[in-house]
């Protein structure tokens, strides 16, 4: 009579997780992949190819010809502002929808950038400024419109819902001033505020790499490090305060970190539609349900802006700013959202 062996509960549960850490590990790794393998696609390909011996040269500093020019002061400051805004809105995304519980919760839903957005049109229609007084505007606009819903949505205890309705409203009333603003536009400050409102990429400087590469050093470890803090706040308010999470103090460090996030990256490039709102579902997708979605969702969303910036500028014909690309990809997104949400009786 032989034994038959089985394995207990335990076992079965620590081999599940295993497998799991190893796919979620596999699909990073490939994210990353990518993301390296888009970078080098948009600084290779361009009016004319580059030969990677040639970036290589160029990124050593060494003299490459003509494509020193080509690469060193367009096609690589380009391509790095790309990755970092997407890595930027990609994190900020995912950390407001899982914070609220919510995929509507992006901050291009819920008025951040509506916010940037209205006061970069402001001034540059209003009072003739441009260059890094725009961004600067952009920068604290976003972060009071941030403060405020935060502020209002907050009396008596806050509420996911409620930031998420306010911050609706506040997205309306911001993009009617934008269009105000814009009506009373000459014709060159006309096309100066558009360019920048679309979102893009075009007269990309090493200025603005330094500048959207600070701000995300500096503030995406301390979005990291409140992973499990916001993985707690998934099961509730009440039930993550009940095993220790101190719930007011995540959501301030969340908010603030987020927001900066996406108000430096805005002020660099303007507001790129919909990846901060794509990225982590996309993420959610790719890697399953279980575990945090912050690393996958911030190189999701640099592959997204990296890809669709390649996609505007040489596969449709007529050149494209970025923003118009990831609008058309994410708007039917939102439509599906919203009439999923509906048919399944929930609310927002």
């Amino acid at each position: 009579m032989t034994a038959v062996s089985a394995e207990t509960p335990v076992a079965v549960v620590a081999d599940l997780r295993r497998r799991r850490g190893r796919r979620r590990r596999a699909v990073i790794v490939g994210l990353a992949i990518a993301v390296v393998a888009a970078l080098a696609l948009n600084v290779m390909v361009g009016q004319t190819f580059s030969s990677p011996a040639e970036v290589m040269a160029v990124v050593l500093g060494q003299d490459a010809g003509g494509a020193t020019f080509t690469i060193g002061r367009l096609r690589l400051p380009r391509a790095l502002l790309g990755a970092i805004v997407g890595l930027s809105f990609g994190l900020a995304g995912v950390a407001f929808q899982t914070m609220l519980r919510n995929p509507l919760a992006s901050p291009d839903i819920i008025g951040i950038s509506a916010g940037s957005s209205a006061a970069a049109a402001f001034a540059i229609v209003m009072l003739g400024l441009s260059g890094l007084a725009v961004s600067v505007f952009a920068i604290v606009a976003g972060l009071v419109v941030a403060l405020l819903i935060y502020l209002l949505s907050s009396r008596s205890g806050s509420a996911g819902t409620r930031l998420i309705l306010i911050g609706i409203g506040f997205a309306a009333m911001l993009d009617a001033l934008t269009q105000y603003v814009l009506s009373q536009a000459g014709q060159w400050d006309l096309q100066e505020a558009l360019r920048w409102l679309n979102g893009s990429l075009n007269g990309a400087t090493w200025s603005d790499v330094v500048t959207a590469g600070a701000a995300l050093l500096v503030l995406a470890p301390l979005l990291l490090s409140r992973s499990r803090d916001l993985a707690a706040l998934q099961l509730g308010d009440d039930t993550a305060a009940a095993i220790g999470t101190r719930v007011a103090r995540t959501r301030l460090i969340v908010v603030v970190a987020a927001v900066s996030l996406i108000a430096f990256a805005t002020a660099t490039t303007g507001p790129i539609a919909f990846v901060a709102f794509l990225a982590g579902p996309i993420a959610a997708r790719v890697i399953g349900p279980r575990g945090s979605l912050l690393v996958p969702s911030a190189l999701i969303g640099a592959l997204l802006v990296l890809v669709a910036d390649f996609v505007g500028q040489y596969a449709l014909g007529i050149r494209y700013p970025v923003g118009i690309v990831t609008g058309v990809l994410g708007a039917p997104y939102l439509l599906y959202l919203i009439i999923r949400t509906n048919r399944a009786g929930g609310s927002l």
